[in-house]
């Protein structure tokens, strides 16, 4: 058996103590250039295009973006998709009458993308249409249109509320209403809701 020797290497721990340490840096450098990529007219225009979505379907859609992580999710190494699950929770996406609220989750320093849907809306759909969505959102993501990302998540995720959910005929043959459960406006890092 050969043996390897780690003399020279740096214990595993403190590499991951610096690989979080440049993730901490990147994820502070960029927090400052959310609201550069989300000024407030395109949170007008985003605002109102989820108003206009949910009138066509009894989902209830929640945009929240963030530049960076905070400080103890990169300290411990978690991902954007724990992030977005936590907010879902947080912000009430799983709280909606009919279980088919969607959050749709931007994070700038990594340039990730996370869907998060309610149990009612992802039995319907499967798994690959969430992936081709998100991977549409990166293309305009990476070339830092953000606004364009983020109009063609909600128009595609519409769609989807609108096949499966639309406002008319509910359960058992009850009429479903688009009432508005959860605000429209998306919710930017710094808001009050997204404190750790």
């Amino acid at each position: 058996m050969a043996k390897t020797s780690l003399a020279h290497a740096a214990p595993p721990s403190a590499l991951s103590r610096i690989a979080r340490l440049v993730r901490l840096v990147r994820h502070r450098w960029v927090e400052g250039r959310l609201h550069q990529a989300l000024p407030p007219d395109v949170l007008e225009r985003i605002t109102r295009r989820v108003a206009a979505s949910e009138r066509r379907h009894t989902g209830q859609i929640r945009i929240c973006a963030e530049g960076g992580l905070p400080t103890s999710y990169l300290w411990r190494g978690a991902s954007a998709r724990e992030r977005a699950v936590t907010l879902f929770g947080k912000l009430r996406v799983w709280d909606t009458e009919h279980n088919n609220g969607v959050l749709i989750y931007l994070l700038v320093a990594e340039q990730a993308i996370e869907i998060v849907a309610d149990r009612g809306l992802a039995r319907a759909v499967p798994p690959e249409t969430w992936r081709t969505l998100v991977a549409h959102m990166g293309e305009a993501f990476r070339a830092e249109r953000y606004e364009d990302g983020l109009t063609q998540a909600l128009a595609e995720v519409s769609a989807l509320l609108a096949e499966h959910f639309p406002t008319g005929m509910g359960e058992e043959g009850a009429v479903a209403s688009g009432r508005n459960e959860l605000p429209d406006a998306p919710v930017l890092a710094g808001d009050a809701l997204l404190k750790e």
